[in-house]
């Protein structure tokens, strides 16, 4: 991407973030008695509209995944509880692209709290109708194979839901819970170097396409200190999921995974107001017969942005990054809603953790609008130091 057309999408958010941004204001608790129940109820619409918070950001856009496209990102948040003061704010982002490439993809990420957070909800929900890119397993494949429409292109036709129901332990910072996913994925228009892959030809592909069915239940486990999960300054989080698919269960092939992930948030006030250190480290290992759709991969607006997403993939991958955060403190309201973010890691993809095939040096830069007390919508500059290319990333909340 030229810095031309960098400026040309700082500028085109900084438009969108003033003309197009609807917030609603938090509502604020009144107790009820007897004598004001009937005017309670008759208010209960509006109380529920002042409750929920409503931004949206939308326009043309560009990905070096996608091309151009339009694209939506819709962030809501809410209390389930409006009378519970220490209760986090439920947060749900949603995007929509509309892709020139053809297709579309629509994603949301839910962050329930329930009774005082003693019991939270976190899942994702995908629904992907589009071109995607496969270039084979392991680092040397990967980094070796052409992205083009005759080596690697495939169109997706799928759907992913998965999730975790955790439920506090006393009155301790862990939680613990039951973890599952349901995943449909038909593959076609494969590219004639995809249909001769070894993997894909192995997992039962065909020159005209191939479904996936994977159905798995497991569990997860986390600690949990930060101050608010969807934007953290302060605190520390570590997760532990495992979740195994299998025949019996509904699944074509029996596989599983277990992922395990570290984050620290620290804030800065010798930098100033709002200014934030976290860092993060995640293992992903899958075993078994795990189709190459769900094999750990490296390259998401959420790890080492700067790769294409899922190009390199593996049964095990690995990342560190550090990310310092930075919103301005002025006394004009605009200015204060704007921030920007760099960070610095390293991946790996290899059949396990102790033979990586390679090393993925990352590093990057973004741009930060607040478009909610504590929530932001970020445009991301990833660097690849690998290929020497440049990818931009368009998200509510934070990466981590």
């Amino acid at each position: 991407m030229s810095l031309h057309q960098i400026r040309k999408t700082l500028f085109l958010v900084v438009l969108l973030t003033i003309s197009v941004q609807f917030t609603y204001a938090q509502n604020t608790n009144v107790q009820q008695d007897s004598t004001t129940q009937e005017t309670e109820k008759n208010e209960k619409p509006e109380k529920i509209r002042k409750n929920l918070r409503f931004s949206i950001l939308g326009g043309p856009g560009y990905t070096p995944d996608y091309g151009f496209l339009i694209g939506v990102s819709m962030l809501f948040t809410f209390k389930i509880d409006t009378v519970d003061p220490n209760l986090n704010r439920s947060v749900v982002p949603i995007s929509l692209a509309w892709l020139s490439s053809g297709g579309f993809n629509v994603i949301a990420k839910p962050q329930l709290f329930f009774k005082n957070d003693k019991i939270r909800y976190f899942g994702q929900l995908q629904y992907r109708n589009n071109y995607d890119n496969y270039y084979g397993v392991g680092f040397n494949t990967n980094q070796n194979t052409v992205r083009s429409d005759t080596t690697t292109q495939f169109f997706q036709n799928s759907i992913v839901n998965f999730g975790s129901v955790l439920f506090r332990l006393g009155d301790s910072d862990f939680f613990l819970g039951p973890s599952f996913e349901v995943t449909y994925r038909n593959l076609s228009e494969i590219s004639p170097v995809m249909a001769i892959d070894p993997t894909y030809i192995e997992q039962g592909g065909k020159p005209d396409g191939t479904d996936f069915f994977n159905i798995g239940l497991g569990f997860e486990v986390s600690y949990d200190t930060r101050d608010i999960p969807a934007n953290a300054w302060e605190g520390i989080y570590f997760d532990l999921t495992a979740r195994y698919y299998d025949t019996w269960l509904g699944s074509d092939t029996q596989w599983g995974f277990m992922s395990a992930e570290y984050r620290q948030y620290k804030l800065l006030p010798f930098l100033g107001k709002r200014r934030v250190l976290a860092w993060t480290a995640k293992v992903r290992s899958s075993y078994g017969d795990v189709p190459f759709t769900d094999m750990s991969l490296i390259g998401s607006p959420f790890d080492l942005r700067g790769y294409y997403l899922g190009q390199y993939r593996d049964k095990t991958s690995a990342f560190t990054m550090a990310e310092y955060r930075h919103m301005f403190n002025s006394k004009s309201k605009l200015v204060s809603k704007l921030g920007f973010a760099a960070w610095g890691g390293v991946g790996m993809v290899g059949p396990d953790l102790w033979n990586p095939g390679g090393i993925l040096p990352n590093f990057g830069a973004g741009l930060r609008v607040e478009v909610q007390p504590r929530m932001n919508f970020r445009v991301d500059f990833g660097r690849d130091p690998l290929a020497g290319q440049n990818l931009v990333y368009f998200n509510m909340t934070e990466a981590f």
